[in-house]
């Protein structure tokens, strides 16, 4: 087993004062502790090859979790092993096989050109030249960034920016990836994009991948296999379409008109917001395309979108219904 832990916990203990001076002081004294647990006796098993999606809400879990995962932090109690060591002693063979993508933080260096900072990625993992030189050129036809590689990183777009990210993670021919968010802020066809080089790498290298998104489209069409984490607590463990097709009962439909119209919605749409010339509809799944055809044919639309229910809207569903939803 690639990645593997038993009732895995970490718990942080926060302090409270009362405000202003006097409760600064007070708290000199005495402070008043709180404990919250940020992932509750989570179980795991991740086996090697595995492109697995870990969603849910803010705060939810999932961040503390890979930081363990990683050794960024240690657990509080549990059992975890990752390749075999466990994470939190930061030995440089445990290092050296796993690597970590931030949407939102960078690995770069910005001043560098892309093939310098691909060099002292080399000498810090100690690539030997043969495997460096083998994975810069397979990532290269990848990505298609031949043209991109003596430029400095800081004049590249958030889209080439986060190909560079990819490669520089994975010149050390990782045996797990762990993406945090890597499509946020990027325009659809980079999304895509960036979507079909996460799944070449995943089936042509064998690379374990660990994805973590808000973005349903990355999970849904990536992770044959979804973990949903709400406060600590694993909810669901199993296939993604059968999350999907279970708990995303609703699609909403944004409906834009030529003119001012006089929209009368159907009876079994929730209206969420309406204005003379814009119409936001919550449909049931299963009406969605008798919706979608009644209101072609009614009014005239200068557009029309189709948008499925949202992640968080989706792990709330789960979280009511918990307890029979198939969690390991």
């Amino acid at each position: 087993m690639l990645i593997l832990t038993r009732n895995l916990t970490k718990t942080y203990h926060r302090f409270e004062k009362a405000p202003g001076l006097v409760g600064s002081i007070k708290s000199l004294f005495k402070r008043k502790s709180i404990e919250q647990i940020a992932v509750n006796k989570f179980d795991l098993s991740i086996e090697s090859g595995e492109f697995v999606g870990l969603i849910g809400p803010n705060g939810a879990g999932k961040t503390t979790l890979v930081k363990m995962l990683t050794g960024i932090i240690a657990p509080t109690s549990g059992e975890i092993s990752v390749l075999g060591y466990y994470p939190n002693k930061l030995e440089n063979a445990f290092k050296k096989q796993y690597a970590v993508v931030m949407g939102q933080k960078s690995q770069l260096f910005f001043n560098y050109t892309a093939s310098d900072t691909f060099r002292l990625f080399k000498e810090l993992y100690g690539i030997p030249y043969d495997v460096y030189k083998h994975n810069i050129n397979y990532f290269v036809e990848l990505f298609g960034i031949a043209g991109l590689l003596d430029m400095q990183v800081r004049t590249l777009s958030l889209g080439e920016r986060m190909k560079m990210e990819l490669i520089v993670s994975l010149l050390h021919n990782p045996g797990v990836l762990f993406l945090d968010e890597p499509t946020i802020g990027l325009d659809a066809a980079a999304q895509r994009q960036m979507r079909a080089f996460l799944r070449e790498v995943n089936i042509d290298k064998g690379t374990t991948i660990i994805l973590t998104s808000h973005y349903m489209e990355d999970v849904r069409s990536l992770c044959p296999r979804s973990i949903v984490i709400n406060n600590g607590k694993k909810l669901y463990d199993g296939e993604t379409d059968k999350l999907f097709s279970t708990f995303q009962t609703h699609k909403k439909i944004t409906i834009t008109f030529d003119t001012e119209t006089d929209f009368s919605a159907p009876i079994y749409a929730n209206v969420l917001e309406e204005s003379p010339n814009k119409v936001i509809l919550m449909i049931p799944k299963a009406k969605s395309h008798q919706a979608i055809a009644e209101i072609t044919n009614r009014y005239a639309l200068t557009d029309i979108t189709v948008e499925e229910d949202d992640i968080g809207i989706v792990v709330e569903r789960i979280y009511a219904q918990a307890p029979g939803c198939g969690n390991e």
